[in-house]
């Protein structure tokens, strides 16, 4: 049995609604109309909170919300991976100069999207809602 406190509804709730961070953590510079990478983080948000939404509200024992999660997640991190390579770095005059804030911000996100993925797919999170739901 893993740890009570990682797996109480509580905590299952929090992680859930703070799993939207991973998928709007860009740059600022990232959201302007002029880029257009910032409308996937948006997409995939709405994702998510229609799945807490199924989760947390409706406390729904069907599965597909689980699902859709693990697909915004997963998505988030392939999405980053593809970004990372062509905006890695920046040129300054003649030289292309390491873009260390992109760079950072992508290995957080990614970071954080694999703690979600890791973390939906724990027996004891999954139940966790259901529990809740039977006691209350």
């Amino acid at each position: 049995m893993r740890n009570r406190a990682l797996t109480s509804p509580t905590m299952i709730i929090a992680v859930l609604i703070l799993q939207f961070i991973p998928l709007i953590l860009l740059p600022p510079s990232s959201y302007s109309l002029q880029n257009q990478e910032w409308w996937l983080s948006i997409l995939l948000l709405l994702m998510v909170v229609a799945a807490d939404f199924e989760l947390i509200v409706r406390r729904s024992p069907a599965t597909w919300p689980w699902h859709l999660i693990g697909f915004a997640q997963g998505f988030n991190i392939i999405s980053r991976l593809l970004l990372l390579w062509p905006r890695a770095a920046v040129q300054a005059g003649k030289a292309w100069d390491p873009n260390w804030t992109y760079i950072t911000f992508t290995l957080v996100s990614v970071a954080l999207s694999l703690f979600v993925l890791w973390y939906q797919e724990l027996p004891e999170v999954r139940q966790g809602l259901l529990r809740s739901k039977a006691k209350a």
